[in-house]
Parts: C-alpha cells; sequence; structure tokens
C-alpha cells in the first residue's frame, strides 16, 4: 500500500481489521488493556441507525415494516437489525445502498471522535470494512486478524446462532481474508483461539 494512502500525522493509528468473528474484539480488548483509545466503527455503525436518526428514517423509507421492530412506534421506529441483515446480505444492491448509507456517517464520527485525542501518541481504529469502505487514509498502520474460513464460519454460528447459510452470506459479503493479508502491515495469527493469540501480542 503506497505511502501516500496512510495517515502521515505524528500520532500512531493503528487500523484494526479482519473477517467477520476472526476475533478482532479479543485483540481490541488487548490493545484497550493497553491503555490506547479503542474507537469502534460497528457502534458508530448502530448508533447511525439508532432510533430518530435520519439513517433510522431513510432505511424504515426504504423497506417499511420489513425492518420495523415490533411493537415500535411510527416516529422514531427501532429497526430490526436481523431483518435488514436478512435483505442486505441476500441482496448486493441492497448492501450496496445501505453502505453508501452508513460509511460517510461512520467516516464523521471518527473524525470528531479523533479530534479530541489528537495528543494522544496513539489511538486503535476497529474498522472490520476498512479495506471495503476505503479508509486506510485513517490509519498509520493496518493490523489483520486472521484465521481459516471454516474457523470464521464455525465462531460465527456459534457467537450469533445463526444457520449456516445465513452465517456464510454475511462472510461472503465481505473481502475474503487472503485478499486483506497482502494489504494489511502486520497480520495477526487468531487459528489457536483466545489463550494462544494474546500470548503473541504486542505493541
Amino acid at each position: 500500500m503506497p505511502a501516500s494512502t496512510r495517515w502521515s500525522g505524528s500520532q500512531r493509528r493503528i487500523g484494526l481489521t479482519g473477517g467477520i468473528a476472526s476475533g478482532k474484539s479479543t485483540v481490541a480488548r488487548w490493545l484497550e488493556q493497553q491503555g490506547l483509545p479503542v474507537l469502534d466503527a460497528d457502534v458508530y455503525a448502530r448508533e447511525a441507525l439508532a432510533p430518530g436518526t435520519p439513517g433510522a428514517a431513510a432505511v424504515l423509507e426504504r423497506y417499511g415494516e420489513m425492518v420495523r421492530a415490533q411493537g415500535s412506534s411510527a416516529n422514531g421506529g427501532v429497526i430490526d437489525r436481523g431483518a435488514l441483515g436478512q435483505i442486505v446480505f441476500n441482496a448486493p444492491q441492497e448492501k450496496e445502498w445501505l453502505e453508501r448509507l452508513v460509511h460517510p456517517l461512520v467516516r464523521q464520527r471518527f473524525d470528531a471522535e479523533l479530534a479530541p485525542l489528537a495528543a494522544q501518541p496513539a489511538v486503535v481504529l476497529v474498522i472490520p470494512l476498512l479495506f471495503e469502505a476505503g479508509l486506510e487514509s485513517l490509519c498509520s498502520e493496518i493490523w489483520l486478524v486472521d484465521c481459516e474460513p471454516e474457523q470464521q464460519l464455525e465462531r460465527l454460528m456459534q457467537r450469533d446462532g445463526l444457520s449456516q447459510s445465513a452465517s456464510q452470506a454475511r462472510i461472503n459479503a465481505q473481502w475474503p481474508l487472503e485478499r486483506k493479508r497482502e494489504l494489511a502491515d502486520r497480520v495477526i495469527d487468531n487459528r489457536q483461539g483466545v489463550v494462544d493469540l494474546q500470548a503473541t501480542l504486542s505493541l
């Protein structure tokens, strides 16, 4: 990756990424324990679709009752994320529409959250779709949490209680880990589980 596409300021910005259920959260917790501020794109993406937000209004306008959570009001309704996932992970054009809505909002939140942390020597940006969303320019270095595709599938099914087909659809919606390995500055092997993973971590 050419240096011009990365953050080049004085602050060390670790972009932490990986496939779904690869172990990013474990690495993020370890980095937080080392005293580094951790900013999480998934948190910002959820907040972008929170009740009453413009993002939620756009989703409800597009999909209506298909994605409205039971019992939620017409005004400020709650989005059923499972129902939304069923739509976007099975229809590429809908996934693209949702990403065009959410990714700019996530980028805005990163910019807003990074500003008061400017004096920190290092910060961690957890971005599952870092490469897919083109957010390399936020990071001075990129760490990839890696495992085998079969492990991803098994871990995702266990973690989220999804069927094999639903889990595979979510994995397929991201770039394969093989492609991401070539673009990462550091690859963290999570094939052996949490204990071995933590033993290999260092700053």
